[in-house]
């Protein structure tokens, strides 16, 4: 294995200059982790917050850092503890320390990664590597976060922020898994994109239309939007139905009837930073079989150089790019 690869690292907080191309030493092996040469990492609302500073780096010497919280990539080493089975396979890792807040890592903006091997997931043979970094993280907090509300056939679920990243593979997977989903967007112009997902109604919010959702009309409400849009969520919910909040772009601040909580329906979260590779491998499993049977879509996606971050932060941060952004070496 070469002793350098070339990473992004970032030295201060700021804007998207901070982001710098630079050769690095690769780190020795752990006995128990493998090292992923990088095919794409995609890049997340996330790695933008952290390198503002927005979300501060939970360490008391936070740089050098490098940021990206997923990638997909094939094993190239292991360690004495890993089967060497593993080299040559085409795995997809997330979270769990990788870069992020956390920065138990570096991140994934490398060329070449290395995390615990029980931190991977195995691509399912014949999957897309490049299609499964563009189903990425948003996939699996999608699968994760739906996972609260049962079994979704044939049942009638809500999801908030519908057009957003995980709001919109959210609405395709629970369609895909048999639900009739009603999609709440923030602006009209979103409610053919959100149909196009397999959504059967769509509300928009700016357009005043949440009046029309119906009190006890769903099963289940995926939420990543809370702020004004909370009370009606939960007000939808029939006898026993579920509330999973994944997100609350909206805002944290929210009102609602206390009679509502004297009802029986739940209220639940979840949050990627609970992520761990046992959920990663089943996500993984069930996200590449819907894509690969077309039950699912793929979000489109944007390919920049790795060296590029700093175009791609500036691109994703003046919304130009529909999709997702994936760096790739």
């Amino acid at each position: 294995m070469q002793s350098e690869m070339r990473s992004i690292v970032v030295s201060r907080y700021g804007g998207p200059d901070v982001l710098e191309w630079k050769a690095v030493p690769v780190l020795a092996l752990g006995a128990s982790e493998i090292r992923i040469r990088t095919i794409a990492a995609a890049v997340n609302h996330t790695d933008l917050e952290v390198r503002a500073g927005n979300w501060p780096i939970r360490k008391p010497d936070p740089f050098p850092y490098v940021p990206g919280v997923e990638v997909v990539g094939e094993v190239v080493e292991t360690g004495g503890l890993v089967a060497r089975a593993l080299i040559g396979q085409k795995v997809i890792t997330m979270m769990q320390g990788l870069g992020g807040v956390r920065a138990d890592r570096p991140g994934g903006y490398a060329e070449f990664v290395t995390v615990k091997a029980d931190a991977a997931a195995q691509l399912p043979v014949g999957t897309d590597p490049v299609a499964m970094a563009a189903i990425g993280l948003a996939g699996v907090t999608a699968h994760e976060g739906l996972r609260p509300l049962g079994p979704l056939k044939g049942r009638q679920v809500m999801v908030t922020g519908a057009a957003g990243g995980v709001g919109s593979a959210a609405v395709s997977l629970a369609s895909a898994l048999g639900a009739h989903v009603l999609g709440i967007v923030s602006r009209p112009e979103q409610a053919d994109y959100v149909r196009s997902l397999g959504a059967g109604r769509v509300l928009a919010s700016r357009a005043g239309e949440l009046s029309l959702v119906e009190p006890e009309s769903v099963d289940g409400v995926f939420d990543t939007v809370g702020g004004a849009v909370f009370e009606t969520s939960l007000s939808a919910l029939k006898p026993d139905g579920t509330l999973s909040l994944v997100g609350a772009v909206g805002g944290s601040d929210v009102r609602f009837d206390l009679w509502n909580l004297i009802r029986p329906v739940s209220l639940t979260g979840y949050s990627s930073e609970s992520l761990d590779g046992a959920a990663l491998e089943v996500a993984v499993a069930t996200l590449a079989r819907l894509a690969a049977q077309h039950a699912m879509q793929t979000p489109k996606w944007t390919t920049m150089p790795l060296s590029d971050a700093s175009r791609a932060h500036t691109a994703l941060e003046q919304g130009g790019i529909k999709g997702r952004i994936l760096l790739v070496p």
